[in-house]
Order: structure tokens, then sequence, then C-alpha cells
């Protein structure tokens, strides 16, 4: 039974397995799938961390879903298996080939099939696409992004640019969304409908001149739990 409107977790964990057997490239065998209050745990093993990527994104794309824990594993079967020489390589190599990522700017080292990014570039979406060229090779465990950004100086009108993308965007409610910004840091305030619009907001944010952080603070919150 409903209450108030809002799925069971009986009903949560319906729709959260279901997206998850949507999902073409996770074998849904070994992946399983608690409820809890709206929190979703997944838990269980997949063969690459790509896979394990996929299924995370899978379950913040069903309506009710208010948090997401990863107590997946990523055990690397033989014919995936990898030294970490050989990751290191290929890892280096597919950031190089990258059109997205300016030459020489990210470094690569791996640990136990666990690939760490460093370096320095000036858009978020050339660290995000750093982590992209990496994140399916085989024998990778992990991937952790710490590549710093240093973007050129931005307009001082940052807040009302943010809002304007907002309004363009047509997968957010820019009326539910607070933008506040502090020096090179914005701060995102507010409710979403999903972790899907959560997301979006925050790329919609980093991708104005200038911006050196987004803390995003947004709630996951039913429609009918934000006010109008």
């Amino acid at each position: 039974m409903k209450l108030n409107g809002k799925k069971t977790d009986v009903e949560l964990k319906k729709d959260v397995s279901a997206e998850l057997q949507w999902e073409p490239s996770v074998n849904v065998a070994n992946v399983g799938v608690l409820v809890q209050d709206g929190a979703v745990t997944l838990n269980g093993y997949v063969d690459t961390y790509g896979e394990k990527w996929d299924a995370l994104q899978a379950a913040k794309r069903v309506a009710g879903v208010t948090a997401i824990a990863d107590d997946i594993e990523v055990k690397v079967p033989g014919s995936f298996k990898r030294t970490d020489g050989d990751i290191a390589e290929a890892a280096a190599d597919h950031i190089k080939w990258s059109t997205t990522v300016p030459t020489g700017a990210v470094q690569v080292t791996v640990r136990d099939g666990w690939i760490t990014l460093e370096g320095k570039v000036e858009w978020w979406y050339q660290k995000n696409a750093a982590e992209e060229a990496v994140r399916y090779l085989a024998g990778v465990k992990g991937v952790t992004n710490l590549i710093t950004l240093t973007p050129k100086p931005g307009s001082t009108e940052v807040a009302t640019a943010i809002r304007s993308a907002f309004e363009r965007d047509a997968v957010l409610d820019a009326k539910k969304i607070q933008v506040e910004t502090s020096g090179n840091t914005v701060t995102l305030r507010g409710k979403v409908r999903n972790h899907a619009e959560k997301d979006e907001a925050e790329r919609a944010a980093w991708a104005a001149p200038g911006v050196w952080s987004v803390v995003n603070k947004l709630k996951v919150a039913w429609p009918w739990d934000i006010e109008d």
C-alpha cells in the first residue's frame, strides 16, 4: 500500500530491479537490491568497474529513490585480468587519444587495478572526460579522479548565467533550485524530483566559466513533497 502516494519499499525494490534488468550491460543475476525508507543499497559483484557504474546509474534513474549505497564489489575474471602496468599504459593511451582532454594535462597511476587520475584542466567536462576514457578498460576495479580545475576568470554574473541555463534545460525545474555563489564556488540548494535531475543541475552549474567547485546540496523529494 502507498503512503501519501509514495512508493513503498517493496514497490521501489521492484522498480529498481526492473531498471537493472532493462540495462543490458548489467548482469542482474549477481546484483542484489535492498531498500529501506527510500534508500537503495546495491550489493553483490560484477566483472568490471564499467558494469558497476552502469548499475548505479540505472538505480539513479528510478523515481522515488532518495539515496543510494554502493556495496557492489568488482571481481575481475581471468579473461579480464591485466597487470597494473598494462592498465596504466592503456589508460594513458585512451586519455591521450581523447579529443576532449588537453594533451599532457592528466597523469595516471594504478595500484591493484585501481586507477588514480591527477593533473589540472580548465573545465569540469575535461575532468569528466578523462574518467570516462578509462572507466570501461579491462582489469579496472575503480577510478579516483583527483584532477583539479584551474579555470580562467569568468563573469561576475555566474549565478545569473547558471539560473538561465537551468531555465533552458528541459530536465530541470529551475524554480525549485537556488544558486549561491561565493568566489569561484557555487552551491545548489532546493529539492529535485530524482537523482538524474540532481546530477543534471550539477553538470549545468559546472559549465559556467570561472567555476572552481560545485557544492550540490539538492535534496531528492517526490513532486508532491516539493512546495510550489
